[in-house]
C-alpha cells in the first residue's frame, strides 16, 4: 500500500508527481472502482458511473487517512490567457496533492471512458475523446502525467488493450503505445505511454483498466450512447 509523506516534496514542481504519488493515484482509483461496482446497474453511462466512483474514492481516502491530497469532482477548464468564455473541457476526476494546493493549473487529471471488447465505437472514443484531450493540451497542459480510466464492460480486457493500442500508435506514434506494467490487485491492467503534447512537451499517460460490468448485461443500444 503506497504511503504518502506528511509534507510536500521539497523542490518538486507543481506539475510533477513522485513515484509514491503516482502509486497512490493508481491505488485510489483501483480501490474506488472496486468499491463502486456493487452500486452500478445495467445501462449506466459514464457520468453516473464516474460520480459513484468519485464518492467511493473519497471513502477510500478517508479510510486510509490520507490528509495531504484532495479529490475533486468534474472540473471546468478555461483558457486563462484570453477573455474567450469558451471552456476547454471538463475533466471527470481531478486530484491535488499538497504541493499543488493554491495553483489551479496544477492537478492530477483522470479522464474516464467506457470500453468494451466487442464495441469499437466505445474504444474509439476512449482515444478521440479521451487520450486526444491530453495530446491537444486541453487537459493537463505542461504536466508530467495524466491518467486514463477505462471502465471495462466486457472481457477480455486484452481485446480492449489491443484495440486502443493500435489506435494510439496510429494517431500519435509508437511512443504512445500501451506498455504493460504490473497491474494493481483490483485492476485488470495498468499500462503507460508517452505523448507529444502541443508539439513539444512530453506527457506520460497512465492507463488503468478496471472491471465495471454489473450483474445485468448492458444492451447494444445503451453501449452506443455517448
Amino acid at each position: 500500500m503506497p504511503l504518502l509523506a506528511p509534507d510536500a516534496p521539497i523542490g518538486l514542481p507543481a506539475f510533477a508527481l513522485s513515484d509514491d504519488q503516482i502509486a497512490t493515484v493508481v491505488d485510489l482509483i483501483s480501490q474506488g472502482c472496486s468499491a463502486a461496482r456493487s452500486n452500478l446497474h445495467a445501462g449506466m453511462l459514464e457520468v453516473p458511473i464516474t460520480i459513484v466512483v468519485r464518492k467511493a474514492m473519497r471513502r477510500v481516502k478517508r479510510t486510509l487517512g490520507l490528509t495531504n491530497l484532495q479529490i475533486r469532482g468534474e472540473v471546468e477548464l478555461e483558457d486563462m490567457s484570453t477573455n474567450d468564455p469558451t471552456l476547454l473541457g471538463r475533466i471527470d476526476i481531478t486530484l491535488q496533492f499538497l504541493h499543488q494546493f493554491g495553483d489551479e493549473d496544477a492537478y492530477v487529471a483522470v479522464e474516464c471512458k467506457r470500453v468494451h471488447a466487442s464495441e469499437p465505437g466505445l474504444n474509439t472514443r476512449y482515444v478521440t475523446e479521451g487520450v486526444d484531450r491530453f495530446v491537444t493540451s486541453r487537459y493537463a497542459a505542461g504536466h508530467e502525467w495524466g491518467f486514463m480510466l477505462g471502465y471495462v464492460l466486457a472481457l477480455p480486457a486484452s481485446d480492449v488493450v489491443k484495440a486502443v493500442d493500435s489506435r494510439v500508435r496510429k494517431a500519435y506514434g509508437e511512443s504512445a503505445g500501451l506498455v504493460p506494467e504490473t497491474p494493481h490487485a483490483l485492476s485488470l491492467a495498468v499500462l503507460e505511454g508517452a505523448l507529444l503534447q502541443g508539439g513539444s512537451h512530453t506527457i506520460r499517460l497512465k492507463h488503468i483498466l478496471v472491471d465495471m460490468l454489473p450483474a445485468a448485461k448492458v444492451s447494444s443500444d445503451q453501449l452506443s450512447a455517448p
